[in-house]
């Protein structure tokens, strides 16, 4: 059973950050749950990055990238493997105090999936999660990447959703650790939406089903 907010933490707030570098953004996070306390209301940032690789903490660097891109590669303390972002790709950056919304964490990567799953649908997609394999799929493509980091019972880092991105750049790297997956995006299946539009959306669809959680 939920636990009874109050009415400031109940709050979550969409914040539409454009195109940011990487490195600043991931600063940014850590201080912003390092500082939050009991009643801080949760935020949800979106935004695009320039092109760039980034591997959680426990990812294994065979996987790539394997050629010298001129892409700048930096290692996080998100959870995943090696992942890329570029313009094109909106992220989603979910700094929610899920222990105060007596989430889980797998509870709420199942969270974020599903988000992700419901605007797909609303486009006529079907799209699934694999197990062990965290992201959504479309007929085994990813489309969308999750790594989260949890201090103190509180999220930050996110997803990351494939909308007119170059794909090229995943040609050099196993995303997420999977050798020969394949990589989608909502342009190449049928969807003419901008990141900001389906970005609003799926921030949309997430305060609603954090507000049911």
């Amino acid at each position: 059973m939920s636990a009874v907010l109050a009415p400031a933490a109940q709050r979550v707030r969409i914040e539409r950050r454009g195109l940011a570098p990487y490195l600043p953004t991931v600063e940014a996070m850590r201080e912003f749950t390092a500082r939050r306390v009991a009643d801080t209301p949760d935020e949800l940032w979106l935004m695009e990055h320039p092109p760039v690789y980034t591997l959680g903490l426990g990812a294994d660097a065979a996987h790539g990238p394997r050629a010298d891109s001129g892409i700048p590669v930096l290692r996080v303390e998100r959870g995943g493997q090696v992942t890329y972002h570029g313009p094109g790709q909106v992220v989603l950056y979910a700094l929610v105090d899920i222990a105060r919304r007596a989430l889980g964490v797998r509870e709420f990567v199942a969270m974020l999936e599903q988000s992700v799953i419901d605007l797909l649908a609303e486009h006529g997609l079907r799209a699934a999660r694999t197990p062990g394999a965290p992201g959504v799929y479309v007929d085994g493509a990813k489309i969308a990447a999750l790594g989260l980091r949890v201090s103190r019972g509180r999220s930050f880092h996110g997803l990351a959703l494939n909308v007119d991105v170059d794909l090229a750049p995943f040609a050099a790297i196993d995303p997420c650790g999977y050798p020969g997956l394949r990589v989608t995006r909502l342009r190449d299946l049928g969807v003419e939406q901008s990141c900001a539009e389906a970005g609003g959306r799926l921030a949309e669809i997430l305060v609603a089903r954090l507000a049911h959680a």
